[in-house]
């Protein structure tokens, strides 16, 4: 992507212009806020996520309620939310979803802006032109298009049956919006990466969690912190797929994994007896024996030897540091 300019994130000639659109854009990009976070320094994910974190935030509700990507608040005891016309508001994290990865703010002051209504990304067709919106204004969006719905598997045991791919890219998309055609949030800005269509050409994209998977969670986690469903188990390993092998990239340091004895390096080959041979496989096979606390048997390769090792995975949210309260 072209270099910045001067005066906002998106370079001029791909930002989005009033007369493209059926809908007040000025208006909508209101919606779209600076987010800052900090995490103490003994959380458990400081080491990883870092202790300082920014990123973009949408208002949905006129009450002060912020949807953004959960990683950015994830363990926060801290937040402040920045709006395009410079008025700062303290939040506090209402809650966040592993599953899908949202996160949910409460601002504590009125920031005086406009919510985005939800629209429906199942509505959402490839080719369809969107605006990625960045905080700042015309400034800090970008005009796109959809150009791919499909399976998304992140190495860090997460996984999306239909996530949004965007371009071109926008530089900073952590917590951005997606909105549609019609002015209505479809999408939050997840992660920026390379994509292959097929044709050995890779583009820079930025996939996108679908608005769809909140609304059955919303009023969960609105009154619990999180979904009111049984947690998947987790074993707290990155892992990589590599020519029909799954490896072990990264170990989580306390996590279950580490606890049983799992090493960076490791080649999963089976849980529970059925081969592995893709991040998403190994996942769903995860997944599938049953809630957090289920033992997950693993056949493991390590330097050319082979043992059967049994991890009592846990609940990825109970070794997280829970929101203060307000």
């Amino acid at each position: 992507m072209a270099g910045s300019d001067d005066d906002g994130t998106v370079p001029l000639t791909l930002r989005p212009q009033p007369g493209d659109y059926d809908y007040d854009l000025d208006r909508a990009l209101l919606s779209v806020v600076t987010l800052r976070a900090r995490v103490p320094e003994d959380a458990f994910t400081a080491h990883t996520l870092g202790t300082e974190r920014g990123g973009h935030a949408v208002l949905i509700r006129d009450d002060g309620l912020f949807l953004t990507i959960g990683y950015l608040i994830t363990e926060a005891d801290e937040i402040w939310l920045t709006t395009n016309e410079g008025r700062v508001v303290p939040g506090h994290v209402v809650g966040y979803d592993q599953v899908t990865g949202f996160g949910l703010v409460q601002a504590l002051g009125r920031p005086g802006i406009p919510a985005l209504p939800l629209g429906r990304s199942s509505e959402a067709q490839v080719g369809d032109r969107i605006v990625f919106a960045g905080a700042g204004g015309r400034a800090g969006a970008l005009a796109a298009r959809i150009v791919a719905r499909q399976e998304f598997t992140g190495y860090w045991e997460y996984l999306l049956e239909e996530a949004l791919y965007t371009a071109p890219a926008h530089p900073l998309w952590g917590g951005g919006a997606v909105i549609n055609p019609k002015g209505e949030l479809v999408g939050i800005g997840s992660i920026q990466l390379g994509h292959d269509p097929g044709d050995g050409k890779v583009r820079v994209l930025n996939m996108s969690v679908p608005i769809d998977l909140l609304r059955p969670i919303l009023d969960d986690m609105l009154a619990l912190g999180r979904p009111n469903r049984p947690p998947r188990p987790w074993l707290g390993v990155s892992a990589a797929a590599d020519d029909g092998h799954v490896v072990l990239v990264g170990v989580t340091r306390k996590g279950p994994a580490s606890r049983a004895g799992l090493r960076q390096g490791d080649v999963i080959l089976a849980v529970a007896q059925e081969p592995v041979i893709d991040l998403s496989g190994f996942f769903r096979a995860i997944w599938g024996l049953g809630d957090a606390g289920v033992d997950i048997p693993l056949l493991v390769e390590r330097e050319g030897d082979r043992f059967d090792l049994v991890v009592t995975s846990g609940d990825r949210q109970r070794f997280l540091k829970a929101a203060p309260l307000h």
